[in-house]
């Protein structure tokens, strides 16, 4: 127990948590497939940065007090900034790495290839869609509310505007915004967050169904919507340089999440490159994938993740989801009034941003009330609404607190 003997017992028990929890994310990664893709790196990341023999190793992989000790930083138009060449000189592998992640690179690189693998002609088809992404939103903007309410009543926990966002930002369902919104704003909150936002997504089919049934009747449930318009090549053309140009306009600083999803969107429409659609669906973003994934998964050291904090993201990031679907289905439900019966309430709860699973959830609790509906197409125009909606979110949130 190099732990033990070098710094007390308190850090070597500090040392075994954190080897636990990575063992336990790994399990729930590799056994009951909860997001693997992205849970196996960050459990596996996990595991190595707490690794009580490499502490003092020349063999270290990651050194967190660069991107987060003053002294380690350079100041620049009176800010602290990464030492990027320091880095590359005395670095490890995962310190190269995790600048992708620092400097906001591999995020939208990763939405290219989720607009790579999107179909946005449910929601050109049905464009009130829309609105339900938007609701869904809900749960960022009150769980940003709460955790600042949180922080009042507990001094221990100490979230300010930034922090509050960057937990805020979970309740939309999207890991690599999550992950983009806090590297800006509260970087040592990153791993706690990156964890809470996968698990939770993958918890999705466990967290929404109680309130899809809770907040809408079996009639509505039953609710069969008729079939969707045809949908032209023009238009799905035309969709990602029209939101491109509008979200630009209004939020300039949602462009790099909307660009990048609009920019893979369009190279599959486009149908003229599918070179490089195959390449940014594939290989590019696994790769950006496995970056991603280990090299935040190296930052949850016990120092910084074993903390009321911690608690508190964790605690805060269920409340976002929960009211992120509540919103949703409230709009659903007064969508179903309205149109007298013809609109099913339980595609409000896919207007959060997890593609395809919240559709999918939708379309499975919509079909346990009635075998003969489908509602998977429906439910996915609010699920990709939701998309945009927790990148336009993410950059009013950037747009608010970035320069504070």
């Amino acid at each position: 127990m190099y732990a033990l003997i070098d710094g007390g017992a308190m850090p070597a028990i500090k040392t075994i948590i954190m080897l636990a929890v990575a063992c336990v994310l790994l399990y729930l990664a590799i056994v009951k497939k909860f997001e693997p893709l992205l849970l196996l790196p960050i459990a596996f990341g996990m595991l190595l940065t707490n690794l009580p023999m490499l502490k003092d190793s020349s063999a270290i992989m990651m050194h967190t007090e660069y991107f987060t000790d003053p002294q380690y930083m350079i100041m620049e138009n009176g800010h602290s900034q990464i030492d990027v060449g320091m880095i590359a000189r005395e670095g490890g592998l995962l310190d190269l790495l995790y600048l992708g992640v620092k400097l906001g690179i591999y995020p939208p690189l990763i939405f290219v290839g989720i607009g790579c693998m999107t179909d946005f002609g449910p929601l050109i088809a049905n464009p009130k869609s829309i609105l339900l992404g938007a609701a869904a939103q809900f749960g960022v903007f009150f769980t940003f509310v709460g955790a600042l309410v949180l922080s009042a009543m507990f001094p221990s926990i100490s979230f300010g505007v930034k922090e509050a966002a960057s937990i805020g930002i979970i309740g939309g369902a999207d890991g690599p915004t999550a992950i983009y919104v806090t590297k800006s704003l509260a970087p040592a909150l990153l791993p706690a967050i990156a964890v809470a936002a996968y698990s939770y997504m993958a918890l999705i089919p466990i967290i929404q169904p109680p309130f899809m049934k809770l907040m809408t009747t079996k009639k509505a449930r039953s609710v069969v919507m008729d079939q969707l318009r045809p949908v032209s090549k023009t238009e799905k053309i035309l969709f990602p340089i029209v939101v491109t140009i509008v979200v630009g306009l209004i939020i300039p600083d949602a462009v790099s999440l909307v660009g990048c999803l609009m920019l893979g969107n369009l190279m599959k429409e486009s149908g003229v490159v599918d070179r490089l659609v195959k390449t940014a669906q594939n290989e590019l973003m696994n790769i950006i994938t496995i970056f991603l994934g280990v090299t935040v998964g190296a930052t949850a050291t016990a120092e910084s993740f074993l903390s009321a904090q911690t608690l508190g993201i964790i605690v805060l990031g269920l409340v976002a989801f929960c009211f992120s679907t509540i919103g949703g289905l409230l709009l659903g439900d007064l969508m179903y009034v309205l149109s007298k019966g013809k609109v099913n309430p339980l595609i409000g709860s896919a207007g959060v941003s997890a593609v395809p699973m919240a559709a999918r959830v939708s379309q499975i609790v919509g079909q346990k009330e009635n075998p003969s509906n489908f509602l998977l197409m429906h439910a996915m125009g609010p699920n990709v609404a939701g998309v945009i909606g927790s990148a336009v979110a993410a950059g009013v949130f950037l747009s608010m607190f970035n320069g504070l």
